[in-house]
């Protein structure tokens, strides 16, 4: 009788997959709430941001050290994709994010993750280094209270580099960044 384990073939860890669904569900709605209330502060960690990360931070930590990168074989699409928010939004241990690069790199490579979760990645690690980004992914505040993307390595090509690793123009996302300004705005 043929079954997944006998074929060789990793089957999804569903616990695994909903403890970090659950995990990302909560930082995304918490930040929704706090967007759209007007409390999402502009130039400051938000504290109760702050506690959400720093919990799912100690927990992907684990996960990460027992497991390795979080793929699509691991945890599902989906599962895959909330192990990269959890780690992109770990802003408070810069070097847990480093040390996730290669990780997610061969996962990359490998086709257990999508090369898009890369590329913001390695923008967030560029930027927070003072070096230009590679993608456009990673944005600041102007004082209009208008976003703009940080210093971007040979703009001229980012949208070929973007379409490569399947994310919408860098206009298209700029607009998505500037709707959430808005909201940003409104609460003020």
């Amino acid at each position: 009788m043929f079954t997944a384990e006998s074929e060789g073939i990793a089957r999804v860890n569903e616990e695994l997959r909903a403890e970090m669904l659950g995990m990302a569900g909560e930082d995304l709605r918490v930040r929704e709430e706090l967007l759209r209330a007007g409390r999402l502060p502009r130039d400051s960690y938000s504290p109760v941001m702050r506690e959400i990360h720093e919990r799912n931070n100690r927990r992907i930590r684990e996960i990460v050290a027992e497991h390795g990168w979080p793929g699509r074989r691991l945890v599902g699409e989906d599962g895959c994709e909330a192990a990269w928010l959890l780690v992109q939004h770990a802003v408070l241990e810069p070097e847990f994010q480093d040390s996730c690069v290669p990780l997610l790199e061969a996962a990359v490579a490998e086709g257990d993750a999508p090369a898009w979760q890369l590329a913001y990645l390695q923008d967030r690690m560029l930027v927070r280094r003072g070096e230009p980004q590679i993608y456009g992914t990673q944005y600041r505040m102007t004082e209009t209270g208008k976003s703009v993307p940080f210093e971007i390595a040979d703009a001229d090509t980012v949208d070929e580099r973007r379409r490569a690793v399947g994310l919408p123009t860098l206009e298209e996302n700029t607009r998505r960044i500037h709707a959430e300004d808005e909201l940003l705005s409104d609460g003020e």
